[in-house]
Protein backbone atom coordinates (compact mmCIF):
# COMPACT_ATOMS: atom_id res chain seq x y z
CA UNK A 1 0.00 0.00 0.00
CA UNK A 2 1.21 3.58 -1.06
CA UNK A 3 1.70 5.74 1.85
CA UNK A 4 -0.04 8.44 2.64
CA UNK A 5 2.13 11.93 1.94
CA UNK A 6 -1.03 14.42 2.12
CA UNK A 7 -4.47 14.32 4.63
CA UNK A 8 -7.02 16.49 2.83
CA UNK A 9 -10.38 16.81 5.24
CA UNK A 10 -13.67 18.55 5.49
CA UNK A 11 -14.56 21.04 7.93
CA UNK A 12 -18.19 20.66 9.28
CA UNK A 13 -19.23 17.54 10.29
CA UNK A 14 -15.54 16.27 10.38
CA UNK A 15 -13.27 18.28 12.06
CA UNK A 16 -15.16 20.64 13.96
CA UNK A 17 -18.25 19.25 16.33
CA UNK A 18 -22.32 20.06 15.85
CA UNK A 19 -21.50 23.03 17.41
CA UNK A 20 -18.38 24.06 15.52
CA UNK A 21 -16.07 23.85 17.77
CA UNK A 22 -12.38 23.01 16.50
CA UNK A 23 -11.08 20.19 19.80
CA UNK A 24 -7.88 19.78 21.29
CA UNK A 25 -8.10 16.24 20.31
CA UNK A 26 -8.19 17.87 16.45
CA UNK A 27 -5.62 19.88 16.78
CA UNK A 28 -3.05 17.49 18.44
CA UNK A 29 -4.09 15.01 15.52
CA UNK A 30 -2.68 17.08 13.18
CA UNK A 31 0.23 18.03 14.89
CA UNK A 32 1.12 14.52 14.87
CA UNK A 33 0.72 14.70 10.89
CA UNK A 34 2.84 17.64 10.85
CA UNK A 35 5.72 15.43 13.29
CA UNK A 36 5.20 12.44 10.95
CA UNK A 37 5.73 14.64 7.77
CA UNK A 38 2.33 14.56 5.78
CA UNK A 39 0.74 17.38 4.18
CA UNK A 40 -2.72 18.77 5.92
CA UNK A 41 -5.25 20.92 4.35
CA UNK A 42 -9.15 21.43 4.08
CA UNK A 43 -11.78 21.73 1.45
CA UNK A 44 -15.63 22.46 2.63
CA UNK A 45 -18.70 24.09 0.90
CA UNK A 46 -17.80 27.00 3.66
CA UNK A 47 -17.24 30.42 1.75
CA UNK A 48 -13.11 31.33 1.90
CA UNK A 49 -14.37 34.01 4.87
CA UNK A 50 -15.48 30.86 6.83
CA UNK A 51 -12.36 29.56 7.01
CA UNK A 52 -9.95 31.98 8.39
CA UNK A 53 -10.52 30.49 11.73
CA UNK A 54 -8.74 27.00 11.11
CA UNK A 55 -5.69 28.51 9.26
CA UNK A 56 -3.30 29.47 12.73
CA UNK A 57 -4.77 27.05 15.09
CA UNK A 58 -4.12 24.09 13.12
CA UNK A 59 -0.75 25.22 10.99
CA UNK A 60 -1.77 25.16 7.63
CA UNK A 61 0.64 26.03 4.95
CA UNK A 62 -0.45 24.47 2.28
CA UNK A 63 -3.98 25.69 -0.06
CA UNK A 64 -7.22 25.83 1.33
CA UNK A 65 -10.29 24.39 -1.18
CA UNK A 66 -13.46 27.00 -0.20
CA UNK A 67 -16.68 26.88 -2.11
CA UNK A 68 -16.13 22.98 -2.55
CA UNK A 69 -13.10 23.33 -4.05
CA UNK A 70 -13.86 25.36 -6.83
CA UNK A 71 -11.75 27.92 -5.13
CA UNK A 72 -8.25 27.26 -3.98
CA UNK A 73 -7.08 30.28 -1.94
CA UNK A 74 -3.53 30.43 0.32
CA UNK A 75 -3.56 30.17 3.57
CA UNK A 76 -3.57 34.00 3.95
CA UNK A 77 -6.97 33.37 1.86
CA UNK A 78 -5.78 34.72 -1.36
CA UNK A 79 -7.34 33.20 -4.37
CA UNK A 80 -4.78 30.97 -6.12
CA UNK A 81 -7.59 29.90 -8.80
CA UNK A 82 -11.28 30.40 -8.67
CA UNK A 83 -14.44 29.39 -10.72
CA UNK A 84 -17.90 30.93 -10.77
CA UNK A 85 -21.15 30.07 -11.50
CA UNK A 86 -22.26 30.93 -14.91
CA UNK A 87 -25.06 34.03 -14.63
CA UNK A 88 -27.28 31.77 -16.21
CA UNK A 89 -26.94 28.69 -14.33
CA UNK A 90 -27.57 31.24 -10.99
CA UNK A 91 -30.13 32.49 -12.62
CA UNK A 92 -31.96 29.43 -13.23
CA UNK A 93 -31.03 28.23 -10.01
CA UNK A 94 -32.67 31.11 -8.31
CA UNK A 95 -35.89 30.42 -9.85
CA UNK A 96 -35.74 26.84 -8.29
CA UNK A 97 -35.25 27.37 -5.11
CA UNK A 98 -38.15 30.08 -5.53
CA UNK A 99 -40.70 27.83 -7.16
CA UNK A 100 -39.78 25.50 -4.21
CA UNK A 101 -40.06 27.93 -1.49
CA UNK A 102 -36.45 27.67 -0.15
CA UNK A 103 -34.63 30.29 1.54
CA UNK A 104 -31.62 31.32 -0.66
CA UNK A 105 -28.67 32.54 -0.05
CA UNK A 106 -25.87 33.89 -2.34
CA UNK A 107 -21.69 33.94 -1.62
CA UNK A 108 -19.76 36.11 -3.85
CA UNK A 109 -15.95 35.48 -2.94
CA UNK A 110 -16.14 37.93 0.28
CA UNK A 111 -19.91 38.76 0.63
CA UNK A 112 -23.12 36.35 2.12
CA UNK A 113 -26.11 37.88 0.71
CA UNK A 114 -29.75 37.55 1.97
CA UNK A 115 -33.17 38.46 1.70
CA UNK A 116 -33.84 37.57 4.82
CA UNK A 117 -31.71 38.05 7.65
CA UNK A 118 -33.48 36.42 10.49
CA UNK A 119 -34.69 33.16 8.71
CA UNK A 120 -34.17 30.05 10.12
CA UNK A 121 -30.42 28.69 9.90
CA UNK A 122 -28.91 32.22 9.54
CA UNK A 123 -27.72 32.72 13.34
CA UNK A 124 -26.40 28.73 12.56
CA UNK A 125 -24.91 30.21 9.67
CA UNK A 126 -23.21 33.31 11.44
CA UNK A 127 -21.91 31.34 14.05
CA UNK A 128 -20.71 29.16 11.83
CA UNK A 129 -18.82 31.24 9.22
CA UNK A 130 -17.60 34.35 12.03
CA UNK A 131 -19.84 36.68 9.52
CA UNK A 132 -22.43 38.25 9.24
CA UNK A 133 -24.70 38.49 5.98
CA UNK A 134 -25.59 41.57 4.09
CA UNK A 135 -29.52 41.70 3.46
CA UNK A 136 -30.31 42.76 -0.27
CA UNK A 137 -34.06 42.97 -1.89
CA UNK A 138 -32.22 41.63 -5.23
CA UNK A 139 -29.98 38.91 -5.90
CA UNK A 140 -29.14 39.87 -9.58
CA UNK A 141 -26.66 42.26 -9.61
CA UNK A 142 -24.34 39.55 -8.15
CA UNK A 143 -25.50 36.64 -10.42
CA UNK A 144 -21.92 37.62 -12.90
CA UNK A 145 -19.80 36.77 -9.34
CA UNK A 146 -21.73 33.92 -7.75
CA UNK A 147 -19.17 31.50 -6.35
CA UNK A 148 -21.96 29.35 -4.49
CA UNK A 149 -25.69 29.31 -4.08
CA UNK A 150 -27.54 27.81 -1.10
CA UNK A 151 -30.87 26.98 -0.27
CA UNK A 152 -31.67 26.39 3.49
CA UNK A 153 -34.61 24.06 4.58
CA UNK A 154 -35.16 22.11 7.40
CA UNK A 155 -37.73 20.22 5.39
CA UNK A 156 -35.73 16.74 4.29
CA UNK A 157 -37.91 15.95 1.74
CA UNK A 158 -38.62 19.14 0.29
CA UNK A 159 -34.84 19.77 -0.20
CA UNK A 160 -34.21 16.23 -1.49
CA UNK A 161 -37.23 16.86 -4.15
CA UNK A 162 -35.57 20.45 -5.00
CA UNK A 163 -31.93 18.30 -5.13
CA UNK A 164 -33.26 16.19 -7.87
CA UNK A 165 -34.88 18.82 -9.89
CA UNK A 166 -31.81 21.44 -9.59
CA UNK A 167 -29.82 18.54 -11.09
CA UNK A 168 -31.84 17.95 -13.54
CA UNK A 169 -32.43 21.84 -14.83
CA UNK A 170 -28.74 22.60 -14.66
CA UNK A 171 -27.15 19.40 -16.01
CA UNK A 172 -23.30 20.15 -16.82
CA UNK A 173 -24.23 24.43 -16.07
CA UNK A 174 -23.66 23.89 -12.33
CA UNK A 175 -22.65 21.11 -9.66
CA UNK A 176 -26.13 20.77 -7.00
CA UNK A 177 -25.52 19.02 -3.76
CA UNK A 178 -26.19 18.75 -0.33
CA UNK A 179 -23.13 19.80 2.24
CA UNK A 180 -25.45 19.16 4.95
CA UNK A 181 -28.94 17.18 5.63
CA UNK A 182 -30.26 20.99 5.22
CA UNK A 183 -28.05 23.08 2.81
CA UNK A 184 -28.40 22.18 -1.06
CA UNK A 185 -25.22 23.98 -2.57
CA UNK A 186 -24.84 25.43 -6.30
CA UNK A 187 -20.86 25.51 -7.04
CA UNK A 188 -19.19 26.14 -10.63
CA UNK A 189 -19.51 23.21 -12.91
CA UNK A 190 -16.12 20.95 -13.52
CA UNK A 191 -14.79 21.91 -9.54
CA UNK A 192 -15.64 19.72 -6.77
CA UNK A 193 -13.61 18.24 -3.46
CA UNK A 194 -12.08 15.89 -5.93
CA UNK A 195 -10.86 18.20 -8.20
CA UNK A 196 -9.17 20.09 -5.09
CA UNK A 197 -7.53 16.89 -4.18
CA UNK A 198 -5.99 16.29 -7.52
CA UNK A 199 -4.78 20.04 -7.92
CA UNK A 200 -3.22 19.48 -4.05
CA UNK A 201 -1.70 16.51 -5.29
CA UNK A 202 -0.23 17.99 -8.45
CA UNK A 203 1.22 20.79 -6.78
CA UNK A 204 2.91 18.54 -4.25
CA UNK A 205 4.02 16.31 -6.94
CA UNK A 206 2.37 13.27 -5.37
CA UNK A 207 0.11 10.69 -6.95
CA UNK A 208 -3.64 10.75 -5.55
CA UNK A 209 -3.02 7.21 -4.03
CA UNK A 210 -0.83 9.13 -1.36
CA UNK A 211 -3.61 10.72 -0.28
CA UNK A 212 -6.55 10.11 2.27
CA UNK A 213 -9.64 12.11 2.68
CA UNK A 214 -11.70 12.20 5.60
CA UNK A 215 -15.62 13.67 5.42
CA UNK A 216 -19.12 13.03 6.06
CA UNK A 217 -21.88 13.87 3.32
CA UNK A 218 -22.00 13.18 0.10
CA UNK A 219 -20.43 16.18 -1.82
CA UNK A 220 -17.08 14.62 -0.04
CA UNK A 221 -17.54 11.23 -1.96
CA UNK A 222 -15.87 13.56 -4.87
CA UNK A 223 -12.60 13.32 -2.65
CA UNK A 224 -13.34 10.03 -1.70
CA UNK A 225 -13.31 8.96 -5.40
CA UNK A 226 -9.46 10.89 -6.04
CA UNK A 227 -7.97 9.61 -2.68
CA UNK A 228 -6.27 6.02 -1.96
CA UNK A 229 -7.57 6.32 1.23
CA UNK A 230 -11.11 7.28 2.47
CA UNK A 231 -12.43 8.08 5.38
CA UNK A 232 -16.04 8.47 6.69
CA UNK A 233 -17.45 9.84 9.96
CA UNK A 234 -19.54 7.78 12.21
CA UNK A 235 -22.04 11.01 11.75
CA UNK A 236 -21.85 9.92 7.86
CA UNK A 237 -25.66 8.98 5.97
CA UNK A 238 -25.31 5.25 5.15
CA UNK A 239 -24.31 5.64 1.57
CA UNK A 240 -20.96 7.76 2.36
CA UNK A 241 -19.60 5.74 4.80
CA UNK A 242 -20.22 2.36 2.61
CA UNK A 243 -17.86 4.27 -0.10
CA UNK A 244 -15.33 4.84 2.18
CA UNK A 245 -12.06 2.41 3.20
CA UNK A 246 -12.77 2.82 6.63
CA UNK A 247 -14.82 4.59 9.04
CA UNK A 248 -14.03 6.64 12.10
CA UNK A 249 -16.09 7.61 15.21
CA UNK A 250 -18.91 10.36 15.10
CA UNK A 251 -17.52 14.32 15.35
CA UNK A 252 -19.14 13.83 18.66
CA UNK A 253 -16.61 11.34 19.62
CA UNK A 254 -13.44 12.52 18.13
CA UNK A 255 -13.69 11.01 15.17
CA UNK A 256 -11.23 12.98 13.39
CA UNK A 257 -8.62 12.08 15.57
CA UNK A 258 -9.43 8.45 15.01
CA UNK A 259 -9.27 9.06 11.66
CA UNK A 260 -5.06 10.49 12.08
CA UNK A 261 -4.65 7.45 14.07
CA UNK A 262 -5.94 5.10 11.81
CA UNK A 263 -3.78 7.27 8.59
CA UNK A 264 0.11 6.70 11.15
CA UNK A 265 -0.87 3.24 11.90
CA UNK A 266 -1.50 2.49 8.51
CA UNK A 267 1.86 4.17 7.38
CA UNK A 268 3.48 2.73 10.03
CA UNK A 269 3.06 -1.16 8.98
CA UNK A 270 4.25 0.11 5.52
Amino acid sequence: MTCIALVVSDVDGTLLTKNKTLTDGAKSAVRRLRDAGIGFTVTSSRPTIGMRFLIEPLGITLPVGAFNGSCIVDPQLNPIEQHLIPASAAERSLDIFNGFGIDVWLFTNDLWLTRRGDSEFVPGEKRAIKSDPTVVGDFSPYLSTACKIVGASSDAGLLQRCETAMQEALGAQAMAVKSQSFYLDVTPPGCDKGTFVQAIAKRMGISTDAVATIGDMHNDLAMFRNSGVSIAMGNAADVVRKQATHVTASNEDEGFAGAIEMILRGNEAG
